[in-house]
């Protein structure tokens, strides 16, 4: 089955139609935030604070979502947190994807000790929980977003070298591949040309439906304070900013609900969506893999 083949039969159902309309709402928020909150400051990912108070401030018209703790702008964060979770999310899937086809491609096809040897570091890295990997690799190298991007990418790319090589070994061993090892075609050019074009895309698929696996798993991390530095507009650090006002004020508990609630949401259908897709992206798979 052709990727065009996938879209197509995607564009039927529904579950697909309500994830992808979720994430073309975010990407209009994204690539529009420029325009739908401007920023003051060098660094646009800076959320502008006005005051040092403790005590987060209501939606106002100055503030349309309000304050969080240390009076960073809610909807500001909001907006260009959309942003930073495509950058987060695309950038370690790109990466975590490369490493994975260039790993797990190489033990499908040399086989032998190549494979042993790169599958038992593959299954190193999957003995420890990938969460508690990424936050030791995130502690040990700094509180920063590039280094929490290489965290999540190093507990990312062995599930996709697995996937990768079964992909390989199931290709390799076809009419085709063994028609052009006999015409004299080297065995990069195999490699390359007729081996992984065939047994990506399946991964291709699923990688790019995992960033809001990887979105949430950041968010986590901001949330601990091993991800991005303080102020930054990231989805995880509002959370984690609301967390004294979960339960409100003194006879109101609701008083602060939208400290919580906005940034929330907001990673709630941002995760959401993909898992929408990943949902229906899986079934067309694999039901198309029944009948063949």
């Amino acid at each position: 089955m052709t990727i065009k083949t996938v879209f197509l039969k995607a564009l039927k159902n529904k579950n697909a139609l309500a994830g992808l309309a979720l994430v073309l709402f975010f990407a209009l928020i994204a690539l529009f935030a420029p325009v739908l909150a401007p920023s003051s400051g060098r660094d646009a990912y800076q959320m502008p604070q006005s005051g040092y108070g403790v005590q987060p401030q209501q939606p106002s018209s100055e503030h349309y979502f309000g304050t969080t703790e240390n009076q960073y702008d809610l909807y500001y964060g909001i907006v260009w947190g959309a942003r930073m979770a495509f950058k987060v999310g695309i950038t370690v899937v790109f990466f975590a994807l490369l490493i994975g086809v260039l790993i797990g491609g190489a033990a499908g096809y040399a086989g032998g000790w190549t494979d042993e040897i790169l599958m038992r570091l593959t299954d190193i890295i999957f003995a420890v929980p990938s969460m508690v990997l990424a936050m030791v690799i995130a502690a040990m190298l700094g509180r920063d977003l590039s280094n929490m991007m290489i965290a999540l990418t190093v507990v990312s790319w062995p599930s996709y070298a697995r996937l990768v090589r079964g992909g390989v070994l199931s290709v390799k061993e076809r009419d085709f591949v063994t028609a052009a090892r006999a015409l004299g075609a080297s065995r990069v050019r195999i490699f390359f040309r007729h081996i992984i074009p065939n047994a990506i895309y399946p991964v291709v698929i699923m990688a790019s439906l995992d960033i809001g696996y990887i979105v949430l798993t950041a968010a986590s991390l901001s949330f601990l304070g091993l991800g991005s530095p303080v102020g930054t507009a990231d989805w995880g650090q509002l959370v984690a900013l609301s967390r004294n006002w979960i339960l409100g004020g003194h006879g109101n508990p609701f008083a602060y609900w939208y400290t919580i609630v906005i940034p929330g949401g907001a990673l709630l259908l941002f995760v959401l969506a993909w898992n929408l897709l990943g949902d229906a992206f899986r079934d067309i798979l694999d039901s198309s893999a029944r009948k063949a």
